[in-house]
């Protein structure tokens, strides 16, 4: 758990690691809730012209223009090894900051922002599919639900699925 939870806090100000409540950006893929650390989103947006990249991974939808800034876009649904998305037309954009470079994360559906407290925060569960697993950092036990927080570095690094 610590491992995550640095992950998740790898872009607080030095000193602040050990903090007791973060706040996520939540996301729906299909029935599955996700998440995502607040100070990762850049923004969210509806769906908008992607214009392909030839012989890009097929995870990669390809590119847009965000901003004046070129911005690629995952579907996320291929990412985590769901089918297509059911409406692509309603597909929601989550841009997250890695590296200093901007992504879209093509999602079914942007929910709220959750602050949750760091003591609730649980590994990765072993029975969870190799792919998902690959891709989070760990998981929150809600009231009705599962919240699988994603680590954005796994999500964006390509050989993170393909060792998955």
């Amino acid at each position: 758990m610590s491992g995550a939870l640095t992950t998740l806090t790898s872009s607080l100000p030095a000193g602040t690691a050990s903090v007791a409540q973060q706040e996520f950006v939540t996301m729906r893929l299909g029935q599955q809730l996700f998440g995502i650390s607040v100070l990762a989103v850049q923004d969210v947006m509806r769906h908008q012209h992607i214009a392909p990249i030839p012989l890009a991974q097929d995870v990669i939808a390809g590119s847009l223009n965000v901003r004046g800034r070129i911005v690629t876009a995952y579907h996320m649904r291929r990412r985590l090894g769901m089918d297509a998305y059911p409406d692509p037309k309603n597909i929601m954009m989550v841009v997250v900051d890695y590296q200093h470079e901007l992504f879209a994360l093509m999602v079914d559906a942007v929910g709220d922002v959750l602050s949750l407290q760091m003591n609730r925060f649980e590994k990765v569960p072993s029975n969870m599919d190799a792919g998902w697993r690959a891709l989070a950092a760990g998981v929150f036990k809600l009231e009705k639900e599962l919240l699988v927080i994603l680590d954005v570095a796994h999500v964006i690094n390509l050989k993170a699925r393909d060792a998955a």
